[in-house]
Order: structure tokens, then C-alpha cells, then sequence
């Protein structure tokens, strides 16, 4: 297939990206003209993606086989962020959960999903701002999930580590403040994939099919939330105005956090 772009908006690194909504975003970015750079673990898997692209878009994809849970690989990552001036987008999508209460949460995993939802993000993301911010362009996506925004049953770790990346992201789109840099969080529900049946979900009760909704729905909204402009996109709200609600009550909660008095409820001080 011949490529329809005859100006190539740059190289977007994807990770997590040799299944799910990683490699849909891959899909996505290559038929509007981006050459790729595809992080994961899986490099067979990788190798017969970026084929596929290169083959279907006539676009560059290269393989990078990174473990972002681990430090060298972040940083191997962030290193081509830092050096590499034809990079134009960040898609950090790569994470995993674990279906497990604290208790039955092995220690080695605990690590290594902060270490991947966490750490890495967060070094990716810094890498790139500095990039982005030099040039006075660039975009990076960080993918959340709804479930950062108020604890639920079974996933202790993940939805913490996705409360972080609602926050952090948050923290990031200040930065960038007066730029043309731009920050966007996806925060998706829940969405068919591998990743359900890697952290367990496959020995659970099915979920109902009215709230599950197809990596293909999940990125092809966020892509067109950037296009619109958010900031956030949460690709299954449908009233949106829940979200600035919670955004509104967050913010008032947190000002009046800051009182160098005891709340009268304590009876402090006479």
C-alpha cells in the first residue's frame, strides 16, 4: 500500500507495543505517516508487526526489544528520546495488572509493575519533555485507566499505579504550559485484550460485554481526542461533565487541604 502522506509527521516510539492497544496504535500512527519505533519485550512478535506496517503504510518501523520493568531498559528507551531529533510523539502505553489482593501479590511482581507503570513512564515521559520542550514540539500520551480514580476490588497495585499517571500526567500538561508541546492522557475502561488474561482475568467470571469495549474503539477515540484538543480522554465516558466534576472537587480538596488549624471536628487546641 503507498503511503497518502507526502509529509512525515516524525517518528513516534509506541511501547507495549506487540499486543493490545500498543499495537493498535502502531496500526494507527503508521497510516498517518509515522515511521515507528515499536518497544516491548516479544521480539518475534515485534519483527512481524513492524513487517506488516512497513509492508501495508510504506512507512520505517523499527524493532527495539526493551524490559522497561527493568532500568536498563527505560533507559535505553530514553536514550533515543534524548538523542534522536526526529522523534515526535511518546505513546507510553506499556503496564500490566495483577488480579490479586496485596496479600497474594508476589513481591517480584509488585516490583516490577511499579517498575514498568511507574518508573519507566515516568522516565520516558521526562526524557521526552526535555526533547519536546528544546524543540517546541512533540506530543506524549501517557495511558492511564478509570481505574485510578478510586480504588477497586482486586487490583490494589495497578489501580494505584494508574492513579500516579492520572496525577503525574496532570503535573506534566503544567509543564508544558505557553509551549506547543502537548500532553495527553487516555484513561480507557475496561478493553479486550491480552493483558486481561496476563493478570488473571481469564479464571474470573467473564465481564459483561455492554462495558468492554475493542482495542480498535479505545485508540481510534483517543486519537480522536488529540486531534480535539484534550487533555484527557476518556474514550467510554460518555457524560464528560463527570470528569470536570471530579476534576472541579479534586482541586477544591485540595486547597482547602492547606489550614494551619485542626478542623474543628477534633477539637483541638480549646
Amino acid at each position: 500500500m503507498t503511503n497518502p502522506h507526502s509529509d512525515k509527521p516524525g517518528v513516534a516510539i509506541v511501547t507495549g507495543a506487540s499486543s493490545g492497544i500498543g499495537k493498535v496504535y502502531a496500526d494507527r500512527l503508521a497510516a498517518r505517516g509515522y515511521d515507528l519505533v515499536l518497544v516491548a519485550r516479544r521480539e518475534e512478535r515485534l519483527r512481524a508487526i513492524a513487517a506488516d506496517l512497513r509492508q501495508r503504510y510504506a512507512v520505517n518501523a523499527e524493532v527495539m526489544v526493551a524490559d522497561l520493568s527493568r532500568p536498563a531498559g527505560a533507559a535505553a528507551v530514553a536514550d533515543r528520546l534524548s538523542s534522536d531529533a526526529s522523534v515526535s510523539l511518546l505513546v507510553n502505553n506499556a503496564g500490566f495488572s495483577a488480579l490479586k489482593p496485596l496479600t497474594d501479590t508476589p513481591d517480584d511482581v509488585i516490583v516490577d509493575m511499579v517498575g514498568l507503570n511507574v518508573t519507566a513512564l515516568t522516565m520516558l515521559s521526562k526524557a521526552a519533555l526535555v526533547a519536546f520542550k528544546t524543540r517546541n514540539a512533540g506530543t506524549i500520551v501517557n495511558v492511564g485507566s478509570g481505574a485510578g480514580f478510586a480504588p477497586y476490588p482486586g487490583i490494589p497495585v495497578y489501580g494505584s499505579t494508574k492513579a500516579y499517571v492520572y496525577l503525574f500526567t496532570q503535573s506534566l500538561q503544567g509543564e508544558v504550559g505557553g509551549t506547543s508541546v502537548r500532553v495527553q492522557l487516555v484513561l480507557p475502561g475496561a478493553v479486550i485484550s491480552e493483558g486481561w488474561d496476563v493478570a488473571g482475568g481469564a479464571d474470573l467470571a467473564p465481564l459483561p460485554e455492554n462495558i468492554m469495549m475493542t482495542t480498535e474503539d479505545c485508540v481510534d477515540a483517543a486519537l480522536a481526542g488529540l486531534d480535539q484538543g484534550e487533555r484527557v480522554t476518556c474514550p467510554s465516558l460518555h457524560d464528560d461533565t463527570i470528569l470536570r466534576e471530579f476534576e472541579a472537587l479534586s482541586g477544591r480538596a485540595l486547597q482547602s487541604m492547606f489550614d494551619g488549624k485542626p478542623a474543628a471536628r477534633y477539637n483541638v487546641g480549646g
